[in-house]
């Protein structure tokens, strides 16, 4: 990670300013790495001896990265890991282009590694999050989205990068097809549960341990799985009021959403699908022979649901 760590900042360097402060600002923010530190376990898991993960693993953050930037920029946040977010300090304009370029540089270091396959993967993947983010945008205020689709936003805003970080730990080692499979269901179900945790959180915690406000979804007017659950799960009255709080967003009705979410159990229900994906991902790594690698990310499976940031 160390190594990662300095790649990235090696390859954020442009003799455009703005650019080393607004990526600096973000890539500097005390990210939890978990995408680069899937793809190096997933390497070592799957018998790589090579270089080239440490390379990948730089790729795949600045993706993530450049897709925070727009993300804060279509929410409007103005607080990401408790810091201003770069679309507060500098602007809309300059959180999108330095996306941009990171995107870009992603591609261009993506391109260094010459493999077909490699680059296949990973312009699937940005495509398919490119499609993640224009459903939830259809989703945004709308009181009667469905938790399948919900879950089809997870799958391509989220679950899609990390099933590519681990997936290409077993292309980079060429492990047989079954073993690929099984590192991109782990990859992919990790993801499911990280994202459905990370929206328990947005109810369950405070902004100074999450480093974000709290009802961030709900004044952004995005049906969660907590909300999905509580609407489900309430007598008419209450559901009514849920669906309003998501059709109007803003704060006003938080208090009366939280006490809804509290009387239908609809954090329990939430968690309790987000340790069936971890649980999921878990039994896929039975297809991989044991190792420290192996254990770790079993580890990760478990964090990505018992975090509480």
């Amino acid at each position: 990670m160390a190594q990662v760590d300095a790649l990235i900042r090696a390859r954020l360097a442009s003799d455009v300013v703005l650019i080393n402060q607004v990526a600096e600002h973000i890539i500097g923010g005390g990210g939890k790495r978990l995408r680069p530190m899937l793809h190096l376990l997933a390497a070592q898991a799957a018998g790589y001896g090579g270089r080239l993960h440490v390379q990948l693993a730089a790729v795949i953050e600045f993706i993530h990265t450049s897709t925070l930037l727009h993300d804060d920029v279509v929410d409007e946040s103005d607080l990401r890991r408790g810091r201003q977010t770069a679309n507060a300090v500098w602007g809309n304009a300059a959180s999108v282009l330095v996306g941009d370029f990171l995107y870009s540089r992603s591609f261009q270091m993506m391109v260094e590694l010459d493999s077909l396959r490699v680059m296949r993967i990973l312009a699937d993947t940005t495509n398919r999050i490119a499609e993640g983010e224009v459903l939830q945008l259809l989703n945004i205020g709308n009181p009667d989205t469905s938790e399948q689709a919900y879950l089809d936003v997870i799958e391509r805003k989220t679950a899609v990068l990390f099933a590519a970080a681990t997936r290409l730990g077993a292309v980079l080692a060429d492990l047989p097809a079954e073993q690929e499979h099984a590192l991109a269901r782990y990859g992919l179900d990790l993801g499911y549960a990280f994202q459905i945790a990370d929206d328990v959180l947005d109810y369950a915690s405070d902004a100074g341990t999450l480093g974000k406000n709290i009802g961030d979804d709900l004044a952004e007017g995005k049906p969660t799985l907590p909300l999905i659950l509580a609407i489900e799960r309430s007598e008419p009255a209450q559901a009514a009021m849920l669906k309003r709080a998501i059709q109007a967003g803003g704060l006003d009705a938080l208090d009366d959403v939280l006490a809804a979410i509290r009387a239908t159990d609809a954090l329990a229900g939430s968690r309790e699908r987000a340790q069936a994906y971890a649980r999921s991902a878990r039994e896929a790594l039975d297809a991989l022979p044991p190792s420290d690698a192996r254990d770790a990310l079993a580890v990760l499976a478990d964090y990505a649901v018992d975090r509480t940031r």
